[in-house]
């Protein structure tokens, strides 16, 4: 599986933890690191959120894990590229239901409001969950689909 991951100043510290566990994890092939580094980098969340979302809609990761202050300005940027599913999650039932319930490809956390052990932990269930295009919540996501393909310019 290929990652991309991305934060701005206020996530730049947990986004970089959770870069380090997604490297060193098995499952995992490619990790892609959009920046910021570090809290001097001032780039807005905006310009990284969607710059990640971009990266999963061309197919060239998989999956991304986004991180600003809240997780909702990163998620909100995310969802303006078309294709692209991606939500804040703050437990495991929400990262769960978000893959196997939504097909998000795209989650996100805001480092003012998770701790970084949760963070992990959360991180590393969500790798094993897959969408299934068989479920009950199949043809749900299929009306988001059309409803997107057909209004995007």
């Amino acid at each position: 599986m290929k990652i991309v991951v991305a934060a701005d100043n206020a996530g730049a510290e947990l986004k970089n933890q959770l870069r380090d566990l997604l490297r060193a994890d098995e499952r995992v092939a490619e990790v892609t690191d959009l920046g910021v580094p570090d809290a001097a980098d001032e780039r807005p969340y905006p310009e990284l959120g969607l710059a990640a979302a971009e990266v999963v809609a061309r197919g060239e990761a998989d999956r991304g894990v986004l991180v600003c202050g809240t997780g909702i300005g990163v998620a909100i940027s995310a969802n303006k590229v078309p294709g692209v599913r991606a939500t804040v999650v703050h437990d495991s039932y929400s990262a769960e239901r978000s893959v196997k319930s939504n097909d998000c490809q795209i989650i996100t956390f805001g480092a003012r409001v998770i701790g970084p052990e949760l963070a992990k932990k959360i991180v590393s269930e969500w790798l094993d969950h897959r969408f299934d295009p068989e479920s009950a919540s199949a043809g749900k996501v299929a009306r988001i689909t059309a409803y997107e393909q057909a209004h995007s310019s």
